[in-house]
């Protein structure tokens, strides 16, 4: 079962880029991303509700779980601090690059799994996944090179560099959701960490208003206006003015929260099989690159396609060489 569940959550996952990439669009990244956790949390606060107070209101299903003690907490604090961290890099990085370059740098996720389960498990490498993992650098290496025909260069560009922190951090949390779904309740663990990642991001915007609005104290600026952050070029935003981001409501906003709820829940659920194998499941979730590369035609009308197909075909050749290589 937890196959299905794998390629179900990748799906759900290209969804999920795309919307981010359209609700980032032109808007202020912080505002995007709690609102993000907020409406997260709000699909899961029926179950926490019913947990806490004992309602019963979902007594025999699966989203009737424990209350949990404090180190069960704990251990889902850690998982939302190094969610949240991943996604405000990754949020910045795909703001600013086209998703046809950030999809297949997210995609060598599983490489960075597989050596990670090398140096913390003492896990082994065979043939088949060296040359996976081989096949998957030497495509990054052809992707860089693709990206400098638009003035973007891999070793100059802070923007990638985000995204590579947030394919990073993503690694570490996979290993770590290994650990913890075999020892919490999977709906337990996406429901509290939603809350967690909330609260967290709460104080983060919080902070970074009270300072901004310290520093322009007497302006005519709106406080939700303080969430923003200046890009590195002029952009129009709604509010008319030139030079800064605004936060303006998107549509596409409320379908992130959807997509990657639903994508995590099955991901989690594919994860409480004790058969699962984490490097397999990293892999299959990094199919979403074919759905978010689509989308980067037909919806972002991105440039270079053509070249960049080639590299990702090239990363797909590689988690293909991973996967055989996991299975012999």
């Amino acid at each position: 079962m937890w196959l299905p569940l794998s390629f179900l959550s990748a799906f759900l996952l290209g969804f999920y880029d795309v919307s981010k990439k359209k609700a980032l669009e032109g808007n202020s990244v912080l505002p995007v991303l709690f609102l993000n956790t907020l409406f997260s949390t709000l699909i899961f606060t029926p179950f926490i509700l019913s947990s806490i107070f004992g309602f019963g209101w979902f007594e025999g299903t699966m989203f009737d779980f424990p209350s949990g003690d404090l180190r069960a907490h704990l251990m889902v604090v850690c998982k939302s601090a190094m969610v949240l961290s991943s996604w405000i890099f990754g949020y910045f990085g795909i703001k600013h690059i086209p998703l046809s370059i950030y999809g297949p740098i997210s995609a060598t996720r599983p490489v960075l799994v597989l050596l990670g389960a090398m140096l913390l498990f003492g896990e082994r490498l065979n043939f088949l996944q060296w040359t996976g993992v081989l096949i998957a650098l030497f495509s990054m290496y052809m992707l860089s090179l693709s990206s400098r025909k638009e003035g973007i260069e891999f070793t100059h560009n802070k923007w990638i560099l985000c995204a590579a922190l947030a394919t990073v951090l993503g690694a570490c949390c996979g290993l770590y959701d290994k650990f913890i779904l075999q020892r919490l309740d999977s709906v337990f663990v996406q429901s509290w960490f939603n809350f967690y990642q909330m609260l967290m991001m709460g104080v983060v915007v919080s902070a970074i208003s009270r300072k901004k609005l310290f520093h322009r104290e007497g302006s005519n600026i709106a406080p939700y206006q303080c969430f923003c952050i200046a890009p590195e070029s002029p952009h129009e935003g709604v509010s008319g003015r030139i030079g800064r981001d605004r936060f303006f409501w998107n549509l596409a906003i409320p379908l992130i929260s959807v997509f990657v709820s639903a994508a995590d829940f099955a991901y989690f659920w594919a994860l409480t099989d004790p058969d699962a194998m984490i490097s397999i499941v990293s892999m299959i979730r990094r199919g979403s690159v074919i759905v978010s590369f689509t989308c980067s035609a037909l919806i972002f009308k991105e440039k270079n396609l053509r070249t960049k197909a080639l590299d990702l075909a090239l990363i797909l050749i590689g988690m293909a060489f991973l996967f055989l290589g996991s299975k012999y």
